[in-house]
């Protein structure tokens, strides 16, 4: 919590003082990705749903969930002794059951209607950047949006390595 606090929003010098704890905020997002219930169900000790689910709203609106996942892989990395930053990433993607999903597509490869997720970590398999797509979306289409979030977000990754299922010509045109 101390690494992450300073990250929290300062309280406005107007108006009613907030009656949230963001600890608290941080805590229920825990508390729901791990037990996978709903908002609704949200046990009353963490208060009342709404109030909650409004702070949740704001913080991932202000991107900062995505903030204090890059500061803790930053972290992990320099206590393994390693640089802050990675230089290389690994591209891989699966594709996944999605019966009631919005959009989903064929992926005749693997005989699944679904999605696909193409996810890129570094090369201790640390998350850098996920992209989910309708399964029906080729590898190399899915890593190029992958390698343009991770050219936006980690600007210092100058080695890929993908397997054979990528178009490697299209990549290289796209990372260059």
């Amino acid at each position: 919590w101390e690494r992450i606090a300073p990250l929290m929003p300062r309280p406005g010098r107007r108006g009613r003082p907030r009656e949230v704890e963001f600890r608290e905020v941080i805590n229920v997002v825990r508390y729901l990705v791990r037990s996978g219930c709903g908002w609704r169900m949200l046990p009353i000790r963490f208060g009342h749903w709404r109030t909650v689910y409004g702070w949740f709203r704001e913080l991932a609106r202000r991107f900062l969930f995505q903030t204090i996942h890059d500061v803790e892989l930053m972290l992990d990395r320099e206590r393994q002794g390693r640089e802050q930053s990675p230089s290389a990433a690994v591209v891989d993607s699966q594709t996944v059951k999605a019966p009631h999903a919005d959009r989903r597509g064929y992926d005749a490869a693997e005989r699944i209607v679904g999605r696909k997720r193409h996810i890129a970590v570094d090369t201790d398999g640390r998350l850098l950047m996920v992209n989910l797509t309708p399964a029906d979306i080729s590898d190399s289409a899915g890593a190029q949006a992958v390698l343009d979030a991770i050219r936006q977000r980690w600007p210092w990754v100058k080695h890929l390595f993908a397997d054979a299922a990528y178009d490697r010509l299209k990549l290289m045109d796209k990372a260059a």
